[in-house]
Parts: structure tokens; C-alpha cells; sequence
């Protein structure tokens, strides 16, 4: 269900590390939201010309939908400056997100960067707890472990320079689990991050046969499936190759249809 919300700022507050958090009254969007999905924002104080973003959507509480970002560009840095009482027009839920149904396996989420936003958001959905691996550059970069230790979920954080947590890359601390983790129920993957984390976690979840939903990260100019800027090949069960939106038939896609192009 795709909707158009005209929705005001009612809370904008530095999160740590550069990162800001940007909470919105948009009670249509928030309601019909589910983990992974986003809204594309209109940026009121950039022309009418310009394009929309994409955000990942954080959390949703009632009327209130909170999106995280960082800002990097023209329009974030715009974004920057944005104030209680300001409205914005915002697109959503848009795209296919996780699923937070019930089920017999352990969710294992894994994410990179600031793509740990739409895991909290499906980790508070979920009412089996389970495992969560973050990872970053460094300390400052690293999102939402109490977002996961609140709901009772088992924390692991990695950053490349060891300022937290474990030093190394965040599949070093994965593979560390996955060779000691106790005998139980099957993982099954969730995950959100840079392209070259989501093509490391295709090869384990082919290695030892589990399910694992990866959202992609891609430029989208629509948002809604008509510029076709945002596409990924993938594999249908017939072995034929096709190809997909991410911003309509993604960002969450199976690993097992996805189809990596070489480096």
C-alpha cells in the first residue's frame, strides 16, 4: 500500500557519530509500515525539481514514524537543518520488506553501517530473540546495540580499527559464532548493508544451506518502480535469469535468487 502523507517534524536529534535521527507525525505511513520498507522524501527547502530520497524507515510507533540518516549529500546536508514544526512529503511504506512472522528458526541479523536501522525496526517486531552482528569502521559508527539488548537479543559488534568491540570485519566475528554456536534451532539471516557484506553473506547461507533475506542498497530516483535506476539481476526457480526493482520487488530479496555480477 503506497501512500502520500504530508507529515510534520516533530522531533530532530543528533544520534552519535554524525548520524541524525528525524521523527515525523505520519500516522497513515506509520501504520501501514513493516520492517524494511522506506519512504522517499521531499526535501521542502530544495526545488520541486529535485528528486526525492530514500530513507529506511527506523521505527514505527503509532502516529509517529522515525527515519536515521547521515548527512553526505546536497540533500541531507539540506535535511540537516530541518525544525519542529516542519512538514515534509513523504511516499510510503514503500518496497517488499522482511518478514517478522513467526517461525521455528533463529534470527540472525547482520548489519553494516547504518544499514542497522530497518534490523532494530524487525527486531522489535519479532518475538523470537535472537542474534545480532553490527559492524563499522569504528566505534562511532556503530548504531543501535540497545535497540537489541532491550528486547533481549544477543549482541556482537565488530569494527575494522578494534575501537569496539571485536577488531575485524563483522563476517570475522560471524564466522566466529557460526564454528561455537551452540546446538538449536537453524539460523536464518536478515540482513542490511554495503554490497560487498551482503555478497560475503550469500556465500554462507549457500555453505551451510540456510535462509538468509538481504535488502540492497541501490540509487532510486522514483522510488516506485517506474525509472528503473535501481535494478538487480536475479535467478527464478526455472534457472532463468531476469531482472528486478529493488524499490518494487526489493530491497529484501532471497540470496538464493540473487545474481552477483563479477567484480
Amino acid at each position: 500500500m503506497r501512500l502520500i502523507e504530508e507529515a510534520t517534524v516533530l522531533e530532530h536529534v543528533a544520534f552519535g557519530g554524525g548520524y541524525r535521527r528525524i521523527v515525523f507525525r505520519a500516522p497513515n505511513i506509520s501504520r501501514a509500515a513493516a520492517p524494511g520498507q522506506f519512504v522517499h522524501v521531499r526535501i521542502p527547502q530544495l526545488s520541486r525539481e529535485a528528486l526525492r530520497r530514500p530513507f529506511s524507515i527506523y521505527r514505527a510507533d503509532g502516529d509517529e514514524l522515525h527515519v536515521m540518516y547521515k548527512p553526505v549529500g546536497r540533500g541531507t546536508h539540506v535535511m540537516e537543518h530541518a525544525h519542529r514544526g516542519d512538514v515534509y512529503s513523504l511516499i510510503g511504506p514503500l518496497g517488499h520488506g522482511f518478514s517478522a512472522e513467526d517461525r521455528d528458526t533463529l534470527p540472525v541479523c547482520v548489519a553494516g553501517g547504518y544499514g542497522v536501522a530497518p534490523l532494530s525496526f524487525l527486531a522489535k517486531r519479532m518475538r523470537r530473540k535472537g542474534v545480532v552482528f553490527i559492524g563499522a569502521r569504528a566505534a562511532p559508527d556503530i548504531l543501535c546495540t540497545d535497540d537489541f539488548a532491550s528486547v533481549g537479543w544477543d549482541v556482537h559488534v565488530a569494527t575494522e580499527d578494534g575501537s569496539l568491540g571485536e577488531r575485524g570485519l563483522i563476517t570475522d566475528a560471524l564466522d566466529r559464532w557460526i564454528a561455537t554456536r551452540p546446538a538449536g534451532p537453524t539460523p536464518e539471516i536478515f540482513a542490511c548493508g554495503p554490497e560487498g557484506l551482503m555478497r560475503a553473506l550469500t556465500l554462507r547461507a549457500e555453505k551451510h544451506g540456510w535462509q538468509a533475506w538481504l535488502s540492497l542498497d541501490r540509487p532510486m530516483g522514483c522510488g516506485i518502480g517506474a525509472c528503473l535506476s535501481c535494478v538487480q539481476r536475479l535467478r527464478g526457480p526455472d534457472g532463468k535469469e531476469y531482472w528486478a526493482r529493488c524499490c518494487t520487488e526489493g530491497p529484501v530479496f532471497a540470496a538464493r535468487e540473487l545474481v552477483w555480477e563479477h567484480a
